[in-house]
């Protein structure tokens, strides 16, 4: 028998074509070509912020006002753009400040929000005047938009400083806590050009005010306002942009203000502008509890000391002074125990006179502002 031979028509094995392993791959390339992109776009946006801050900083400097940052660096890659100076100094012809380390925080994909940490001291000097501040925390954020901002918010612990050349003497002070927001005006800010801020401190002592009002409990302040044109200010001297503010119709809109010191509480209203002598103006409600002694030693000082004890206790009576809180406490009344909130006569500030209802407050003169 002869050898059968195999049909031409079954293929040999090993001549198949291996199956290719580009698609194995293809997620790995892709996968890099994407970080390669991101890679330069980040570097693209560090150079753009650099090439943004200098053209900032230089037409600040034409301006007349010099921002230097020490040691700058800009870091963060991939998903954030850090800017970092070992301290930030500015100086202008009426003051100048220095404040350091800062660091500043941006998203990539949120390149209007941002973060500031700061780490004290800060120092400004304005005119013959000039502040010490430091702090153990202090972050700030802000939230930007194409035609100005959402809001902006500080926060600082442990605030300790000092004024010298007010006064005779330093005046120092400090604070627990410190909160500051501001937002535009819902439907105004186009328009006036109106910025709501509130600011909250708490634990607040000023020692040599403590000494003038006999009182060396730490107080707690609150302050809920609108700047009305706070649009036109600008990083000016304080002069030009206060003036530039006073002429555009500028003024302070107070919701509340409230202080309270120990026994001692006041609730203000009202508003606030400057006259053409760029003195304060305005006129001012006013609600108290346990102010008595305090209104009887200021108009002691015009009327001697009897007089003013006697004024002193009719306003003492006035306001309730020594009545403790009823069982059901109104809404002006503080914590459970504390004298209700009474008015008193509207605080008025004209042509530089401080005046309490028709009475000049003596030894107060309310100077211009610049």
């Amino acid at each position: 028998m002869g050898q059968i031979s195999e049909p031409s028509s079954i293929a040999d094995p090993s001549s198949k074509r291996r199956p290719s392993r580009t698609g194995l791959f293809l997620p790995y390339i892709l996968l890099a070509l994407v970080i390669a992109a991101w890679s330069a776009g980040w570097f693209w946006v560090r150079g753009k912020v650099a090439a943004e801050m200098d053209g900032w900083i230089a037409r600040e400097a034409a301006a007349g006002r010099t921002w230097t940052c020490a040691d700058r660096t800009i870091t963060g890659f991939p998903f954030r753009i850090e800017l970092r100076c070992a301290s930030l100094a500015f100086a202008r012809a009426d003051s100048r400040f220095t404040l350091g380390p800062i660091t500043v925080v941006v998203q990539v994909y949120q390149p209007r929000q941002g973060i500031l940490e700061a780490a004290g001291p800060f120092h400004v000097e304005q005119g013959d005047l000039t502040g010490d501040v430091t702090w153990t925390g202090l972050e700030g954020s802000f939230h930007g938009a194409s035609d100005g901002f959402v809001r902006a918010s500080l926060v600082a612990d442990g605030i300790a400083g000092r004024v010298a050349g007010a006064a005779p003497d330093p005046v120092d002070f400090s604070a627990g806590h410190l909160e500051f927001h501001a937002r535009p005006t819902p439907g105004r800010f186009a328009s006036d050009g109106a910025v709501d801020a509130s600011l909250r401190v708490s634990r607040a002592t000023v020692p040599v005010a403590d000494a003038l009002l006999g009182n060396a409990d730490p107080a707690d302040l609150a302050l809920d306002a609108t700047i009305n044109q706070a649009a036109t200010l600008r990083t000016g001297t304080v002069a030009r942009e206060l003036d530039a503010w006073r002429r555009a119709g500028g003024s302070l809109d107070v919701a509340l203000l409230s202080v309270a010191k120990g026994d001692r509480r006041l609730q203000a209203s009202g508003q606030i502008d400057l006259d053409t002598a760029h003195r304060p103006q305005g006129l001012i409600t006013l609600r108290a509890a346990g102010l008595e002694s305090l209104i009887a030693q200021v108009m002691g000082q015009r009327f001697g000391a009897e007089r003013g004890a006697l004024i002193g206790n009719l306003v003492g009576q006035f306001l309730g002074g020594g009545r403790r809180q009823a069982a059901n406490p109104s809404p002006e009344a503080g914590a459970p125990g504390d004298a209700p909130l009474k008015p008193l006569p509207p605080l008025r500030l004209t042509e530089g006179r401080l005046m309490l209802g028709p009475f000049p407050i003596p030894n107060v003169q309310v100077p211009p502002l610049y």
